[in-house]
């Protein structure tokens, strides 16, 4: 079965009640990786999570299957999440078919957030016509569905925000939708509110929450590593550190930008200009006019072999620092700076 990213803008579509194999893929792996939550929230019985990398699956397909029939420790249910990098999953998902069909017994709900992948990779193609499988495709948000998103969010915690607030709260956030519905919960606690006592929220109550935006926070320092700017790095990390900004927030800020570029460096081709790209153009790739200076200096820097190498290595931080929360500002500073070096190579 195939949904849309309407669809989960909506709420969860009707078809993934029917799915035990979930299959998100696309170049915006926050709005994945929120379906995903999504469908967690929504099983009858989520149980426990069992995290699964990509390259363990990939170098033994036949341990999604192991898990999946797996009892929990204490007898509970579980469900799987494997964050994957493109095809990486294909043969593991193929085998735990394989195997279903042949009597092993029931498998707990499978969820797979893919990097790098699309609703015509070898996976997606595998699943789609599945009764028992959902696939899904997410496109970088623009800053109207993200705010028609977050006043989704705010309803649904009992909170009444008017249009600019919504924007606001959504380019704080860096259109990141994880992000924004954190913002939201915070702001809802702050504010007192609940789906039985709606409160209303206004630009003062955000403020009081002391969430800071993507341009004094988060946007100096991902340029600063993207642009390979080594003088100007020293100091921003030390910023990060004064600011307390979220190591995660600012890996997920480095990773939509990483990807940007990849889609720019798709849209123009080997022998593109940037310079050729119109405002249209321009607008559906998410450039926005402050940041053409420097998206135009990292084009020069990231060609598509680097960025290839580059987005891997973010999705393997991103699961590092979520596994090591108490030492996860030390681990990004020091892969920043790796890879600002490795932007000043040719």
């Amino acid at each position: 079965m195939k949904a849309t990213q309407k669809d989960f803008a909506r709420g969860l579509p009707r078809s993934a009640a029917q799915a035990n194999i979930f299959f998100f893929c696309g170049p915006d792996e926050a709005g994945a990786s929120a379906a995903a939550a999504k469908v967690i929230e929504a099983l009858p019985e989520a149980g426990e999570r069992v995290d699964i990398a990509g390259a363990d699956l990939k170098r033994d397909p036949a341990m999604l299957g192991d898990e999946a029939r797996t009892e929990s420790l204490f007898g509970d249910k579980r469900h799987i999440l494997a964050r994957v990098t493109g095809d990486e999953a294909h043969d593991a998902l193929k085998a735990l078919i394989e195997t279903s069909e042949a009597g092993a017994g029931d498998a707990a709900p499978v969820l797979v957030v893919a990097t790098s992948a699309t609703n015509k990779s070898r996976t997606a193609k595998l699943l789609e016509k599945r009764p028992d499988a959902l696939v899904a495709m997410f496109y970088p948000p623009d800053l109207m569905s993200v705010a028609a998103s977050v006043r989704t969010m705010a309803d649904a915690a009992g909170l009444r925000l008017g249009g600019d607030l919504a924007e606001r709260i959504a380019r704080a956030s860096g259109l990141d939708v994880r992000l924004a519905q954190s913002e939201v919960t915070k702001l809802a606690l702050y504010c007192d509110a609940d789906p039985q006592s709606p409160k209303q929220a206004n630009a003062d109550d955000y403020a009081a929450i002391g969430a800071a935006t993507e341009e004094d926070g988060f946007q100096p320092v991902v340029n600063a590593v993207m642009g390979g700017e080594l003088n100007r790095l020293s100091s921003e990390i030390h910023r990060m550190r004064e600011l307390g900004l979220n190591p995660v927030g600012l890996l997920l800020a480095l990773e939509r930008r990483a990807t940007q570029l990849a889609q720019i460096t798709a849209k123009l081709g080997p022998r593109g200009n940037f310079e050729s790209l119109s405002k249209g153009e321009k607008a559906q790739l998410g450039i926005f006019w402050k940041d053409e200076r420097d998206i135009r200096n990292q084009l020069g820097r990231w060609h598509w072999r680097k960025l290839d190498r580059l987005i891997p290595r973010l999705v393997a931080l991103h699961r590092n620092l979520l596994s090591n929360s108490q030492t996860a500002e030390l681990l990004l500073a020091q892969d920043l700076a790796e890879i600002a070096r490795f932007a000043t190579k040719r």
